[in-house]
């Protein structure tokens, strides 16, 4: 047998640990066809296959699982090697790809990405925008904010604390139709709302009930702009459509976005900065994973109550 390519037996191990093409090419930043293209070469030079698939992705073979203690072998000597050489420099580069909501990816992250890259400039960041909680187990994302606490196992998660949700409106519609001073009033505004509800919304509307019980019902309200985008929500709220729920943060850097009942009205989201415990020991993934720890940290402060 003639020698087979490290880079063949990383590729293997790769797609063996993430379950998929896809996200095994993403962690070692090469594209998926390249990824098929090395596991093929791979199984032709063993001469029996190390994957079936299957609805749940890739699943190894049994002669897969026998070779992965081999291949790990060889990924840690790799990494020594690698950590030995880079050391001194501290370079990172490399992708990572992170989960968030679009609200957080928009008008949170870039500053505290942006710091991030200009310190590790071969960082390569994938931003995913979606409510959807992605699976980190399948390697979906390799790290994920998340506004609801982690209920996966293998993860490694840091909790950021509770970023406030309040209700806000434009200056522009409150000097047109008046400020709301008591949750009575509120019947008479116009709301900017989710025209579909998921199951986060229904959550989330059940915990609003429960901890705002002197507030209107919500379905007796004027849900008079619905639109299934909280970017697209936050944008009518500074058009001056109506009233509706921000992030305190995230309006608090618009001086032209007036908070609505402050006193009466706050729903705490409980926020997470989350990855797989596998990447904890990969350099870039973990200064990401602290940086936007740091970052977030900073920005949940911001939402306190100024003196």
């Amino acid at each position: 047998m003639n020698t087979i390519s490290w880079d063949l037996y990383r590729t293997f191990l790769a797609v063996l640990r993430t379950g998929s093409l896809s996200a095994g090419a993403r962690d070692l930043g090469l594209t998926q066809p390249t990824a098929g293209r090395h596991v093929e070469a791979l199984e032709r030079a063993l001469g029996y296959p190390l994957f079936t698939r299957s609805q749940q992705g890739l699943r190894p073979t049994d002669a897969a699982l026998a070779l992965q203690p081999y291949a790990e072998t060889l990924a840690s000597t790799a990494a020594a090697m690698e950590r030995h050489a880079t050391g001194a420099s501290g370079d990172i580069s490399g992708v990572v790809r992170i989960s968030a909501s679009d609200v957080i990816g928009i008008e949170v992250l870039p500053p505290i990405l942006a710091a991030l890259q200009d310190e590790h400039p071969h960082l390569t960041i994938e931003l995913s925008l979606s409510d959807a909680v992605e699976d980190l187990l399948r390697r979906d994302a390799d790290i994920a904010i998340r506004m609801t606490n982690p209920a996966q196992e293998a993860l490694v998660a840091q909790r950021i604390g509770n970023v406030p949700i309040g209700l806000h409106a434009h200056r522009r519609y409150l000097d047109r139709y008046g400020m709301p001073l008591s949750p009575a009033d509120l019947k008479g505004h116009r709301f900017i709302g989710f025209d579909r509800k998921t199951a986060f919304i229904r959550a989330m509307e059940v915990r609003f009930q429960a901890m705002m019980p002197t507030f209107p019902a919500l379905d007796e309200l004027n849900w008079s702009y619905r639109i299934d985008s909280n970017v697209a929500q936050l944008a009518a709220i500074r058009a001056g459509v109506g009233i509706g729920f921000c992030q305190t943060g995230v309006a608090r850097r618009d001086p032209d976005l007036v908070r609505i009942l402050p006193d009466v009205f706050e729903l705490p989201l409980e926020t997470w900065v989350v990855m797989h415990e596998n990447l904890r020991g990969g350099l870039r993934w973990r200064k990401t994973f602290d940086a936007l720890v740091q970052g977030l940290r900073d920005y949940a402060r911001e939402t306190r109550p100024q003196d």
